[in-house]
């Protein structure tokens, strides 16, 4: 399973349920990399996009512990063992775990692949994703070259989990 994130240089990832910057490039990877397939996604996440509306061309499955919750276009799940038997329909490949905080803190033990932008700058935040350069059995297999946005520096950084 597959996670996808932007994180600044303190491994935040949003402030208000706002992301903290908008990267074309970034948000360009993030749709190459998810356009048909499966997005695992929290309802503050879901409430952050235009018309709090699923992604397009993508199999939307929302975690909510509100029992009543219900999306057109997307699959609804109330626990992390419901999504998890959820997910079994799907390739494990095809799976991306796209936020929020709690989404990804939840679901990190079951992913083996991380795409993390990394931003080389701090902003304010209240939302913050595990340091995988200090979590235990994660290791950087891939890294893109610096680019940049305006004055903002960046990467493309791959993780997998080894153990």
């Amino acid at each position: 399973m597959n996670l996808i994130v932007a994180v600044d240089e303190n491994w935040a990832i949003g402030y208000k349920n706002e992301l903290l910057i908008r990267i074309p490039a970034d948000m360009k990877m993030f749709r190459e990399e998810t356009t048909g397939k499966v997005v695992v996604l929290g309802r503050k996440t879901l409430e952050t996009f235009p018309g709090g509306q699923p992604l397009k061309n993508r199999t939307n499955i929302i975690l909510s512990t509100r029992k009543d919750y219900q999306v057109k276009d997307a699959i609804v799940v109330h626990s992390v063992e419901e999504l998890l038997e959820e997910l079994k329909k799907y390739r494990k490949e095809e799976i991306y775990i796209i936020g929020g905080e709690s989404i990804y803190r939840q679901m990190l033990p079951y992913c083996t692949t991380a795409h993390v932008t990394k931003i080389d700058r701090s902003y304010e935040a209240d939302a913050y994703f595990p340091n995988l350069d200090k979590e235990e059995g994660w290791k950087i297999t891939a890294s893109s070259e610096e680019q940049s946005y305006f004055d903002t520096i960046y990467a493309f950084v791959k993780y997998e989990k080894y153990n």
